[in-house]
């Protein structure tokens, strides 16, 4: 008897905490609604129509706080590795083979365009345009001569051509001469950084092997490719944020200077070229850069992190209409510090409550006892800040 006395008493104790817990804790309804335990324990909940929405204390309408719906865009950005190149670079090759005897410029330093790099042994060439020289002062000394007999009638016409001819080709063999002689010397096509030369006084050289390189990094062009889905969002022009992954803190700014027309159709990628300036000269070509662009998203409703509950269904708000509390389903589409940009039927400017969810159901009456958007706390503008 005394178990059964026992039980009996522990049920009804049960009883009368879950009565006291359903009257006076608006979110116990649903629950022991879902358990079907209201009409096996002869509970009647309250309703929106009863107008008895309970806070932790007793009957009125819960007490909350609020801020307001903002609009925002999604932060839709992409990022991708890639390859840096000189704005321009050039591998020097002599046109012609010979032994070096002069190199005025070392490795490493600056040169204009037009700069000596290297000499070779001339003194063949020097010798034949001495000669073409020569050639050339007797070919007119007699041309000139025919011409002054040739106003007489004492020389043929033939013969005057003759002597024009020979000037000509005179003329000619003296441009081939001072060509050959100014093949001796290499001189800088561009200007900007001479690399490390593998070459020294003396050595001989063919005119395929290379003498070193010189490259203008006064900005840096750097080769990454991007998803097909932002090819319509991309023109020349567009900016690009880029990191030297070798200089961490290093943060450059640059534009699109050059759009591929073709997709990869293997990788469904689309290959671009950027360019950002190199004032400092703290780049190189070579150098691996992770490169960043942003794009307008959709807009979409920005509610307060705080606001955002979940359950077994998934994620929500509980949204303040006409003074009753209303659960609104959402999906999140991104997380920042200071808000989150929902996909929701919430309209800009509605009251979602921060603070005092725990007292709410569908329906219940809720009293604004406080407002973060009022206070301060709402992003300045209705604008959600991404």
């Amino acid at each position: 008897m005394a178990v059964i006395r026992q039980i009996l008493l522990g049920g009804a104790l049960l009883a009368a905490v879950i009565y006291v817990w359903a009257a006076y804790v608006p979110a116990a309804g649903p629950v022991l609604e879902r358990l079907g335990l209201t009409d096996l324990l002869g509970i009647e909940v309250a309703t929106a129509e009863d107008g008895e929405g309970r806070g932790w204390g007793g009957g009125g309408p819960a007490q909350v706080v609020v801020a307001a719906v903002t609009a925002g865009a999604v932060d839709d950005r992409i990022e991708a590795i890639g390859d840096g190149h000189a704005l321009r670079s050039v591998t020097l090759r002599p046109e012609v083979s010979g032994q070096i005897r002069a190199m005025p410029l070392e490795g490493g330093s600056y040169v204009e365009e037009g700069d000596v790099v290297l000499r070779f042994d001339a003194e063949a060439e020097r010798i034949a345009l001495e000669r073409a020289r020569l050639m050339l002062d007797e070919a007119r000394e007699e041309a000139a001569r025919l011409e002054r007999l040739g106003d007489t009638g004492a020389v043929t016409q033939v013969r005057l051509r003759e002597a024009r001819l020979a000037l000509r080709t005179a003329e000619l063999e003296r441009d081939q001469a001072e060509y050959d002689l100014d093949q001796r010397t290499v001189r800088a096509p561009i200007s900007g950084w001479v690399g490390v030369l593998d070459v020294a006084v003396g050595d001989r050289l063919s005119s395929q092997d290379a003498i070193g390189t010189i490259t203008d990094r006064s900005a840096i062009l750097i080769d990454f490719r991007v998803p097909e889905r932002v090819v319509g969002q991309i023109a020349l022009g567009s900016e690009i944020t880029a990191r030297p992954l070798g200089i961490p803190d290093l943060r450059l700014t640059g534009q699109i200077s050059a759009i591929d027309n073709v997709v990869d159709s293997a990788s469904r990628t689309l290959r671009l070229q950027g360019r950002v300036a190199n004032a400092e000269d703290r780049l190189r070509a070579g150098m691996a850069f992770k490169v960043e662009m942003r794009f307008p998203g959709e807009t979409l409703p920005v509610v307060d992190p705080l606001s955002v509950q979940w359950s077994s269904e998934g994620s929500y708000v509980w949204v303040v209409r006409e003074g009753k509390a209303a659960r609104v389903p959402i999906t999140i589409r991104q997380r920042n510090a200071d808000s989150v940009v929902v996909e929701a039927d919430l309209a800009t400017g509605e009251l979602v409550v921060t603070e005092g969810v725990q007292n709410l159901r569908p329906g219940a009456a809720v009293s604004v006892v406080s407002d973060r958007t009022a206070a301060g706390a709402a992003i300045p503008g209705g604008r959600a800040r991404l």
